[in-house]
C-alpha cells in the first residue's frame, strides 16, 4: 500500500493536472465559437461555386482542349492523398480519425493496383509515415498559422496544382474533418483534382432568364477551376479549425471529469490509510499501557 506522503503527493499532482485540463477546455470553448462561425459561413460560398461550375461544365464538351483540372490527365494510376490535420495534439481522436480515413483510402487504392502518394498539411498528419514511409510527396509547414486565412489555402492549392500540371499525379483526394458539433466531427474525403462535378445535381437557378457567358464557358472554367481548388482547401482548413477546438473541448472536459474521479478515489484511499495508521498507533498505546499494569 502506498504511504500517506506518496498518496498526498499524487493527489496534489492530479489536482494540478485537473486545473490545466479545465483551463484548456475553457480556451477551446472560447476559440470554438469563432471557428464554428467561420466554418459555417464558408460553406455556402464553396457549395455555390461548385454548383456554378457544374452549370458551366454541363454546357461544354470535355475534350483534350478542355482545362486540365476538368478533363484530367486521361489516366488514374497515380493518386495524391492530401491529409489536412492540426499542428497540436490533445484533441481527442480528431487527428487520428482523419489519418485513419486517409490510410483506409490508400489501402483500397493500392489493392486496386494504383500508386499512392501523400501530401501532409499539418504536423499531426505526419504519423502516416509509419505506414507509408517512402510515399510522402510533400510536408507543408503550417506551424506559423494562428488564424486560417484564404492565403494559406491558396499556397497549398498553388503547390498541388503545380505538381499536377508537372505530371506528378493523376487524381488528388482531400481528407479533413467536417464539423457537425462539439461532440461530432466527421472524417471526410473528396476528390478535388480533377474536379468531380455532379452533372446530375440540381442546376443553378437563373430565375428563368436566358444566360449568355462572356467570355465563353471554357475560358470562365479555366479561371474558376484553380480558384475552386483553393476554396475547397480553405473550406477544409476552416472545418478542421472548428473540429479541432470542438474535439479538444470535449477531450479536456472528459479529462477534467476523470481527474475529479481519480482525486475522489485517492482521497478515500488516503483517508482509509490515515485511519488505519491512527488505529494502529492507538492499539500500540493501549497495549503498552496495559503491559505496564
Amino acid at each position: 500500500m502506498a504511504s500517506l506522503k506518496a498518496l498526498k503527493v499524487r493527489i496534489g499532482s492530479v489536482k494540478s493536472t485537473q486545473k490545466i485540463t479545465k483551463a484548456m477546455k475553457m480556451v477551446a470553448a472560447a476559440k470554438l465559437r469563432r471557428a464554428q462561425e467561420a466554418a459555417v459561413a464558408g460553406r455556402p460560398y464553396a457549395e455555390r461555386l461548385e454548383a456554378v461550375m457544374a452549370s458551366l461544365a454541363s454546357k461544354v464538351s470535355v475534350s483534350e482542349s478542355s482545362p486540365k483540372l476538368l478533363a484530367g490527365t486521361g489516366k488514374d494510376q497515380t493518386h495524391l492523398i492530401i491529409i489536412a490535420t492540426s499542428e497540436r495534439g490533445l484533441a481527442g481522436a480528431f487527428n487520428s480519425n482523419i489519418v485513419r480515413a486517409a490510410r483506409r483510402k490508400a489501402e483500397e487504392l493500392e489493392a486496386a493496383g494504383k500508386t499512392v502518394k501523400f501530401y501532409v498539411a499539418g504536423k499531426k498528419g505526419r504519423v502516416i509515415k509509419r505506414f507509408f514511409p517512402n510515399q510522402i510527396a510533400a510536408d507543408h509547414e503550417m506551424s506559423h498559422i494562428k488564424t486560417v486565412a484564404f492565403a494559406d489555402a491558396r499556397a497549398i492549392a498553388d503547390d498541388v496544382i503545380a505538381r499536377f500540371e508537372a505530371g506528378a499525379f493523376d487524381i488528388a483526394h482531400l481528407f479533413y474533418a467536417r464539423f457537425q458539433s462539439a461532440l461530432v466531427q466527421e472524417p471526410t474525403g473528396r476528390q478535388i483534382i480533377p474536379v468531380a462535378i455532379d452533372l446530375n445535381a440540381a442546376p443553378v437557378s437563373d430565375g428563368g432568364a436566358a444566360v449568355e457567358y462572356e467570355p465563353d464557358e471554357e475560358t470562365i472554367l479555366a479561371e474558376l477551376l484553380p480558384r475552386n481548388v483553393a476554396i475547397q482547401l480553405f473550406r477544409a482548413l476552416l472545418e478542421n479549425a472548428a473540429s479541432e477546438q470542438g474535439s479538444r473541448m470535449t477531450a479536456m472536459d472528459n479529462a477534467t471529469r476523470n481527474a475529479g474521479d481519480m482525486i475522489n478515489r485517492l482521497t478515500i484511499q488516503y483517508n482509509r490509510s490515515r485511519q488505519a495508521a491512527i488505529t494502529t498507533e492507538l492499539v500500540e498505546i493501549i497495549s503498552g499501557a496495559e503491559a505496564l499494569k
